[in-house]
């Protein structure tokens, strides 16, 4: 059972105002099933061909349960997610980092695993000028449309095609509202050593925002303590006619020198044979760049994963420059089809997807994409240099489809 992870603590404090809500509060019940399938083709000079063949398909089967109890300014939420993977290249999630161990794993082979855990458990207090929130729950910052500088705890991948749920983190979270309603937040995340096991301040995060008001814009500050690095952030957004201008940029000082990140992005909607449109553009600074050979070769050829990601929304990119520019368009009220391009500048390599989501009813949808990467070999999205003579850390076309119940 997933209490045998849970720390004693967390447990009693669930049962706790679980009986407080059920006995005088407001109590909401619901959540998904999601089946999914990824399919990915190697070329014939990818490392990855050598481990996994041709192509690989993963797939997953996913159920979360949502619990939300609501009483008197008090709010408890908690998830519960029971998920099944089986492939070649899957990645079984897992508590290492976090404070608290809320996973547990049933079965594990090689290309199989099924494990439950509690991605979302937090205890919420909220008055009408402020809001505190202790335990697992997410963080979301900045004015990134692709990329997310500012977005310091967990950005999603700009590749991510189901972005309905990020991974929480386990944090402490402060909100104070001004009359004007600008407002000022606080987190604090706490993480362990993985190597360790031992909480430690060099991988929590410390941050503070304010978002205010400035004529008809807004705008952000931030100051933070990220992986024992000092971050400091600006950031708004502003209409421009009938457009959108947001951008973000942040400023981190690391050991060796400050690294610069920056986003400026253009939105604007309109519409185009009757149907709803709305075009976005965003350019993307990642000064972590030149980091890139942090990364051992080795390691990336063993992990697609983290190869996917880089230069993607986390640190250390493989490139500095990037632009990226997206098209959704409403074909129906119950289809949308949405063309992204992602762009490395410098290299120059690309990678074009495809996605499309449909309704089919109220409480079912279907989602899919179609990935294809763009670049010669020793590009990012074309293949970087493995450090093996011929073999390159590259990827073909890859495919996503999922189906969603909601209830």
């Amino acid at each position: 059972m997933i209490l045998t992870s849970v720390r004693p603590s967390i447990v009693l404090l669930l049962c706790a105002f679980s009986g407080l809500a059920w006995a005088d509060g407001k109590t909401e019940l619901g959540g998904h099933t999601k089946l999914r399938l990824i399919g990915q083709a190697y070329p014939a000079d990818s490392l990855f061909k050598d481990r996994y063949g041709s192509t690989s398909l993963n797939g997953f089967a996913d159920l979360r349960l949502k619990l939300e109890f609501r009483q008197s300014g008090w709010t408890f939420a908690g998830d519960y997610q029971l998920l099944a993977l089986n492939g070649e290249t899957i990645s079984v999630p897992d508590d290492r980092r976090r404070l608290f161990d809320l996973s547990s794993t049933f079965s594990e082979g090689t290309e199989s695993a099924v494990l439950h855990r509690l991605p979302r458990l937090w205890l919420g207090y909220s008055s009408e000028r402020a809001v505190v929130r202790l335990g697992r729950q997410v963080l979301s910052w900045g004015n990134g449309l692709f990329y997310a500088p500012m977005d310091l705890v967990n950005p999603f991948d700009p590749t991510a095609v189901d972005t309905e749920y990020k991974t929480g983190d386990d944090m402490l979270y402060v909100q104070v509202v001004h009359q004007n309603g600008a407002d000022v937040q606080g987190a604090h995340v706490v993480r362990r050593d993985t190597a360790s096991g031992d909480v430690t301040s060099r991988f929590s995060t410390t941050a503070i925002k304010y978002h205010g008001f400035l004529g008809d814009g807004e705008f952000d500050l931030l100051v933070a303590r990220h992986y024992d690095d000092p971050v400091a952030g600006m950031g708004g957004n502003l209409a421009l006619g009938g457009a959108s201008l947001s951008g973000d940029i942040v400023l981190t000082d690391t050991d060796s020198n400050t690294i610069v990140q920056a986003t400026l992005n253009l939105s604007y909607s309109w519409i185009a044979l009757e149907k709803n449109m709305t075009g976005s553009i965003e350019y993307h600074f990642n000064g972590f760049g030149q980091h890139a050979s942090r990364y051992d070769p080795a390691s990336l050829a063993s992990n697609p994963d983290l190869l996917r990601r880089l230069g993607r929304g986390e640190s250390f990119a493989l490139g500095r420059h990037y632009v990226a520019g997206s098209i959704l368009a409403e074909l129906t009220p119950l289809w949308t089809v949405s063309p992204l391009l992602l762009l490395n500048v410098r290299d120059p390599s690309a990678l074009l997807q495809l996605t499309t989501n449909y309704s089919i009813s109220d409480n079912i949808t279907v989602l899919a994409s179609l990935s294809l990467p763009i670049g010669a070999n020793g590009s990012e999205f074309g293949g970087p240099d493995s450090g093996i003579p011929g073999k390159f850390l590259s990827s073909d076309t890859s495919v996503f489809a999922q189906i969603a119940w909601y209830f």
